[in-house]
This record gives C-alpha cells, sequence and structure tokens, in this order.
C-alpha cells in the first residue's frame, strides 16, 4: 500500500529535483486527470494518460508493455486509487523507482476500496487534487515553482464556467428528483443539491459489473412509471440489457435520458469542458421536462 499523505511517494526517500528546463514525465492512469496535469504542467510537463478510449469501460483495462515502460520512466504517477485502477498499482509495485513521485488520488481523499471511485464528479475533490498536482510539480522542480503557480491561477480561471454551471444549477432546480443507472453521478449530485432516489444497491451492482437485486429493479422501474425522477443519467461506457430497458422505460415516459461518461468524450475535449457539456445537458433536460 501507498503511504497516505499529502504527497505520496513510491519507494520513499528522496526524490531528486529535475533541472530546470527538463520537461517533467507526467503518466496519469486516465485521460481526465491527465486533462488537468497537463493544464497545471503548461511547458513544463509531459503527459501521457493511459485509459483513453471513449467506447471502452475503464474498469476492465488490461495494462501493457508500453504502460509498464511508462511507470518506469516517470517523475509523477497519478492514479485514481480505490480499485478503480488496479493495473496501475501493479505496475508501481513491479518497478520500485526511487525519483518517482505517486498520487493516489483515493488515499488523498482519506477514500478505500469500496467507495464509490468517481472522484472527479465531485468538483470540490477536483479543486482539491488540482491543488496536489500543483504542489508535487513545484516538489519535483523547486525551481520553476512560481510557473506553476502562475499555471494554477491560470487553470482555476478556464474551469470558473464549469464552477458557475454547477452553481446555477444548484440555485435554480433544488431538490430535483433524479435517477442514475449506477454510482458515477452520485458526488455531482450532491453537489448540485440534486435528490438522487435510485435504489443504491441498483447503483452500485451495475458499477460493479453485476445483475442489481430483483426488488432495486423493480423500485427503480416505478419510480420511473411514476414520473417520480425528472432526468436519467445514463453511463454511456457501462451498458447493459438492464440499463438499456430503464432507458427505454423512461424514454416512453417522456423522461429526458442525459449521458455522462468516465473518459474524456471526445477525447481533444479538455476535463472542465467535458464536465460543462454535461452539465449543460441536464439543465436542457430540465427545461424539456417541464
Amino acid at each position: 500500500m501507498l503511504l497516505v499523505g499529502f504527497l505520496l511517494c513510491s519507494a520513499c526517500g528522496g526524490a531528486a529535483s529535475v533541472q530546470s528546463g527538463t520537461a517533467i514525465t507526467v503518466v496519469a492512469g486516465e485521460n481526465f486527470w491527465g486533462s488537468i496535469a497537463a493544464q497545471l504542467g503548461g511547458s513544463k510537463v509531459t503527459v501521457q494518460s493511459v485509459v483513453t478510449d471513449p467506447n471502452a469501460d475503464p474498469h476492465e483495462y488490461e495494462s501493457s508493455s508500453s504502460d509498464a515502460r511508462a511507470f518506469a520512466e516517470a517523475r509523477l504517477v497519478i492514479l485514481n486509487g480505490a480499485g478503480y485502477d488496479s493495473w496501475g498499482q501493479k505496475l508501481l509495485d513491479a518497478n520500485k523507482a526511487t525519483n518517482r513521485r505517486v498520487l493516489n488520488i483515493a488515499e488523498l481523499l482519506g477514500k478505500k476500496q469500496g467507495d464509490n471511485p468517481h472522484f472527479w464528479y465531485d468538483p470540490s475533490y477536483v479543486t482539491r487534487i488540482a491543488d496536489e498536482i500543483t504542489s508535487d510539480y513545484k516538489s519535483i522542480d523547486p525551481a520553476d515553482a512560481t510557473y506553476f503557480d502562475q499555471q494554477r491561477f491560470q487553470v482555476k480561471a478556464q474551469f470558473q464556467p464549469y464552477m458557475d454551471e454547477i452553481a446555477n444549477i444548484k440555485q435554480n432546480y433544488p431538490h430535483v428528483p433524479i435517477g442514475a443507472t449506477e454510482s458515477i453521478f452520485q458526488y455531482m449530485a450532491a453537489a448540485l443539491g440534486l435528490d438522487l432516489i435510485t435504489p443504491v444497491e441498483f447503483m452500485d451492482a451495475v458499477a460493479e459489473g453485476n445483475d442489481p437485486p430483483a426488488g432495486a429493479v423493480a423500485k427503480f422501474q416505478s419510480q420511473i412509471s411514476g414520473n417520480q425522477i425528472k432526468a436519467l443519467v445514463y453511463n454511456v461506457q457501462t451498458s447493459t440489457a438492464v440499463t438499456t430497458n430503464i432507458k427505454s422505460l423512461a424514454t416512453s415516459h417522456r423522461i429526458p435520458s442525459v449521458g455522462v461518461s468516465e473518459t474524456l468524450q471526445p477525447e481533444n475535449l479538455s476535463f472542465q469542458d467535458w464536465q460543462l457539456k454535461q452539465l449543460q445537458d441536464l439543465e436542457a433536460g430540465f427545461k424539456s421536462s417541464g
């Protein structure tokens, strides 16, 4: 296990600083963290994201030999943790580099395997992680600390439309009931002040790749048939017969469905633009449902 702390270092011991002018090599387990890391690092870093396929389920990713090389050569590795990218921990364990820092986001947040791992859907977590990545950059490259502080300031400004939309929905749609096919949207629903009323057993089962309990399915179907929700949020990367039926049922009751994803969609969007688009789609759904 990695040690808990604001700066998590693999194979403990002081990681040597890079020379000023030498780019920090960063590997992120997933491209949503990679997008943030690249923006914060600017010209002083090179970032490689491992899980990027918008048509695949990140939970089912299998690492490759090229991933192993990237991890071995990285000065900073960013993993989501909480079992979401356990393949990454295996790569770290196989290569005990002494000059590599590791940011395990779950451990930073005090989370463990079994907790909801979709941390990038909590705006307060995202802010904290961005601050931590900046701190890691400054520790690796102290000579460019001022540059990294400037980048952090710029990224905060670039995130403002995303933060504004969160505040907008929270103000205009307090306690609006919604449903979700899995747990991916739980953190964001709470941040938006929405009431996510789908049975937790249903969402957790789908997120873990299991069939939801029959009772939870029946309750969710009843909520939709009774028009108890104003929108259905579904994970476009986790489609099963049950979730497809749920989405069809919502459509038949004129309940808007809003797709969200676990990786950037499309891949060339920044983290904040990706999130903003999904939030705007949700607000549009609320408006269409009256």
